[in-house]
């Protein structure tokens, strides 16, 4: 299968193309020629995780990567669970957050990194000259964590982590600035948005990214993408084991750069039994507002307790405007809330009286479903990070304390070794270039 620019069109290039360039011409999207269309849907999911992800990855990947090495790196990179809890007999939670960084990131980046590093060797092997890449990346909380282990001590790959300082969490933080090796952090002088806009501006300066080899590892990189579907299928397997009633099933998604609900409906549009999806977002409301009125206008951007969702202009946007508009999905399967921060926190409490301990993200997605779900549907919102990762918020919220998984205690005591920077594109450009 090709890959195509959604703002050029014509630019189309393979699965290892897309994932070696992140970006297309323009800063455009890459987006599948064709979608694949599973008819025996049961079949798959009887399946276990690995065998069926690599049946579900394989269309997309087959020009670039052989059936034995997808398995490979499915089986390498989904090593961990994707876990189901029931709250009462309407609602349950995907808990993605069973990895090496403890959120749902871990499904995407490892694949990504697996990935990359058969493309370069590949490269190498075939041109006889050692390929060298920069990773550059921005986090606004877990991605940070999660490309940072999952690319941590791999030859010849750099990578550069930017994060708005002061705006996330002092363990989500930890957790990604203490490696070290060739993982560089960079704490910017701004908001996400900032962050994301130097990512863009490099990938727009044709000199440097030649020169230092750029890619990006944020959901704009379409193999994370595909990589997550592989966990919506998983949640409806479960839900079929459970006897749930398939065809009303709603998923409610806390939205930030918009890269889950875009998996999410590629797996709809691949044939997974989903009724429809909620896009839960906190005060950060540029898509409610826009499915509402018609008319995109970021406001600056608003600092929650939901931080990874603290995005004003989300970069996956335009594959999901693309899917509803061409009827890739049909347009009335999303519907988008905005939960503000008085209501994620009553929503903590209220989950901690049903017996479940979450977090600030998983909570907005919670507080969406309840205002959205209808009579009959059954509801499933996605638990995207451990509770742990924001232990100071949830504990004065919910007055009782958490403890650390390993995870999170090995790099508690750790030093950040991260470097100040503006958000002034020249200073970038010398750190990189340096």
């Amino acid at each position: 299968m090709k890959f195509y620019n959604l703002k050029e069109n014509d630019e189309v290039v393979s699965f290892a193309d897309a994932v070696k360039q992140g970006l297309g011409k323009n800063q455009g999207l890459f987006f599948p020629q064709t979608m694949p269309k599973f008819d025996n849907i049961d079949e798959l999911l009887a399946l276990p995780l690995v065998e069926r992800s690599v049946k579900i990855l394989q269309p997309f990947v087959e020009e670039s990567l052989t059936a034995k090495e997808l398995t490979e790196i499915v089986t390498d990179a989904f090593n961990f669970p994707a876990l189901l809890q029931p709250i009462n007999s309407e609602r349950a939670i995907l808990e993605l957050f069973h990895g090496p960084t403890l959120a749902f990131k871990d499904f995407g980046a490892r694949f990504m990194a697996k990935c990359l590093q058969a493309f370069c060797a590949k490269d190498s092997k075939e041109s006889g000259v050692e390929k060298k890449l920069t990773i550059l990346t921005a986090t606004s909380g877990d991605t940070g964590a999660a490309v940072a282990h999952a690319f941590h001590g791999i030859d010849n790959i750099r990578v550069v982590i930017m994060y708005p300082k002061g705006k996330i969490s002092l363990l989500q933080e930890k957790m990604f600035t203490t490696l070290g090796g060739n993982i560089e952090t960079l704490a910017v002088d701004g908001d996400f948005d900032d962050c994301q806009a130097l990512v863009k501006q490099s990938f727009d300066d044709k000199e440097l990214a030649n020169t230092i080899g750029l890619n990006s590892a944020n959901s704009i990189n379409i193999s994370r993408l595909l990589a997550q579907i592989c966990y919506y299928f998983e949640a409806v397997a479960q839900l079929s084991r459970a006897k749930t009633e398939l065809g009303e099933v709603v998923f409610s998604i806390p939205s930030g750069n918009f890269g889950n609900l875009t998996a999410g409906l590629f797996a709809k549009a691949m044939g997974l039994p989903i009724k429809r999806f909620i896009a839960a977002t906190n005060e950060n409301d540029t898509v409610p507002r826009y499915l509402a009125t018609g008319e995109w206008s970021p406001n600056d951007t608003v600092a929650t307790i939901s931080n990874a969702m603290d995005v004003s202009n989300p970069n996956n946007w335009p594959r999901v405007e693309h899917m509803l508009k061409s009827g890739i999905v049909d347009k009335d399967c999303v519907s988008s809330v905005s939960i503000d921060e008085e209501q994620t926190q009553s929503t903590l409490i209220g989950l901690s009286k049903l017996g479940y301990i979450s977090e600030p993200h998983a909570a907005v997605a919670y507080k969406a479903l309840q205002y959205s779900a209808e009579e009959g549907e059954f509801g499933v919102f996605l638990g995207t990070a451990h509770p742990a990762k924001f232990k100071d918020v949830v504990e004065s919220i919910l007055g009782q304390m958490i403890s650390l998984p390993k995870e999170l205690a090995d790099c508690a005591g750790e030093p950040i070794l991260s470097k100040d920077l503006t958000a002034d594109f020249t200073e970038l450009r010398a750190y990189l270039l340096g």
